[in-house]
């Protein structure tokens, strides 16, 4: 257990789950305040779920790269465990809006967007970076949200943006989330360079 505890804390893990509690309590009051509809835009869940999901990429690495390369530890198991208690907070916090005035769904909607956002900021931490990961999913998001996608195409693009029942969009978001998955576990955050340390 105190491996664990240390892990936890190498990893900033309890200031970013007190970040995303404080965030997702910030997006629910103001949704409830601005809005008189039972469940909020797919927009503003969207980008609800991209600033959890960007509040735990700080998570994905530690600040001594070498400990992340060490034969002593089972990385293996603990990155895989890692995001998968990620995705079970993030999902957590969204889904217990469900019991309120203000709800954050559909349910499918948001099992989607946090897989499949966390997946490409896992798959951009082993290839760019935790510090840079979430760049991509950020600007997925935003283009997502501004931009409608019609068509298998289309919807593939902009699925954060589509219904729950679309398939493209489910196909998409699955890939991303093993993709980054296998990855991110197989090779762990991509050690930074010096100009990234100094």
């Amino acid at each position: 257990m105190r491996g664990l505890t240390l892990y936890a804390r190498s990893r900033r893990v309890p200031a970013a789950f007190g970040a995303a509690v404080a965030g997702m309590a910030i997006a629910w009051l103001l949704a409830a305040a601005f809005s008189d509809a039972d469940e909020v835009s797919s927009a503003v869940r969207n980008l609800t779920v991209l600033l959890l999901v960007a509040v735990v990429t700080a998570t994905l690495g530690s600040p001594d790269d070498g400990l992340d390369r060490t034969a002593a530890r089972p990385w293996t198991w603990l990155r895989m465990s890692h995001l998968v208690t990620a995705v079970g907070f993030v999902l957590l916090l969204l889904l217990t809006t469900l019991l309120t005035g203000t709800r954050f769904g559909p349910f499918g909607s948001v099992v989607r967007d946090t897989v499949g956002l966390l997946g490409l900021t896992a798959l951009g931490a082993a290839t760019v970076g935790a510090t840079r990961s979430w760049f991509v999913p950020l600007g997925w998001t935003l283009c997502a949200a501004v931009f409608s996608g019609t068509g298998t195409a289309g919807e593939a693009l902009t699925w954060q943006a589509q219904a729950s029942g679309s398939r493209p969009a489910a196909v998409v978001s699955t890939v991303l989330a093993v993709t980054g998955a296998i990855v991110y576990v197989s090779r762990g955050p991509r050690p930074r360079t010096p100009s990234e340390n100094g």
